[in-house]
């Protein structure tokens, strides 16, 4: 005869049915809720996103992933990176309009919206300014005095660096000069430390991050007027429903704390509503498609 169970003992065994049953539902709601998320991902309209590539791929790929994961889940879309091999691809890229949106510098919005319509919509608060700097000792006071001189820049089109100093020198101050492209803002302000140029063009943002002793041995002859920074811009194939989506995410994610970090590293820790009559048309008065090569 089997023993009768106790109360006890009752209650143990139905303790163990609960148990061993909701255990066993937990691989299946979470392989359920896995599903779900993937299909409602994989239903959401796809978009490319085309980012200028300022900094290595991966680089590239660990500050934007985040942000566009997070930015498509707020405005109901799935936002795909992609990362040309290098600025002339990217500049065709664009030019083509094969990305749906785009991050771009000012002299690249310029041509994407005289080629495909690309429309601005954020860019960061903080303007973008050029500087012209000279060895602390030279007693040159005004940049006519380098008519004629060497001036070192990192690249042909970096826009605040390069570009938007040529143009300023160029087009509104009439200076002639020869210019020697060093690569990188660091041998740029070196060829002027060295004394193989009479001047070299930057950012106050890189020149900030240089030892106290370049620092101490170079003097700000010029800083350009601000300009409107890299925007992030669609095409006009994007539905307007969906580039007021993007932008509405953009503008309240930017306000998170955990991803703060990342929109400084774009740059753009405080976007705003961009504008291409305002923010990048005045552009066209430096010329700059008879400076860039």
């Amino acid at each position: 005869m089997q023993p009768v169970p106790t109360r006890a003992t009752r209650r143990l065994q139905c303790l163990w049915l609960v148990t061993t049953a909701l255990v066993g539902c937990l691989p299946w709601s979470a392989h359920a809720q896995a599903s779900a998320e993937k299909a409602d991902a994989s239903a959401r309209p796809r978009y490319t996103v085309a980012v200028v590539p300022q900094f290595q791929a991966s680089e590239i790929d660990r500050v934007w992933q985040p942000i566009l994961a997070r930015v498509g889940q707020e405005a109901g879309v799935t936002l795909v990176l992609k990362v040309s091999k290098d600025i002339p691809s990217f500049e065709d890229e664009v030019v083509a309009g094969r990305a749906d949106f785009a991050y771009l510098n000012p002299y690249h919005q310029l041509q994407a919206h005289q080629a495909q319509g690309y429309r601005p919509l954020v860019r960061d608060s903080k303007l973008l300014t050029g500087i012209l700097v000279v060895r602390a000792d030279d007693p040159i006071t005004s940049v006519q005095g380098l008519q004629g001189k060497a001036i070192a820049f990192p690249a042909p089109n970096a826009f605040g660096a390069s570009l938007l100093i040529r143009g300023q020198l160029v087009e509104h101050e009439k200076v002639a000069f020869t210019p020697v492209y060093a690569k990188t803002h660091t041998n740029a302000f070196r060829q002027t430390i060295a004394g193989k140029t009479a001047a070299s063009g930057g950012l106050r943002a890189t020149l900030d991050k240089e030892p106290d002793e370049v620092r101490a041995a170079l003097r700000v002859l010029m800083e350009t007027p601000g300009a409107a920074p890299h925007p992030l811009s669609a095409h006009p194939r994007v539905p307007p429903v969906v580039q007021l989506a993007v932008t509405e995410a953009i503008l309240k994610l930017a306000r998170d704390p955990a991803l703060q970090p990342l929109f400084k590293d774009v740059p753009m820790s405080q976007p705003m509503r961009a504008d291409q009559q305002r923010d990048y048309q005045p552009l066209t008065r430096l010329r700059l498609e008879h400076l860039a090569e």
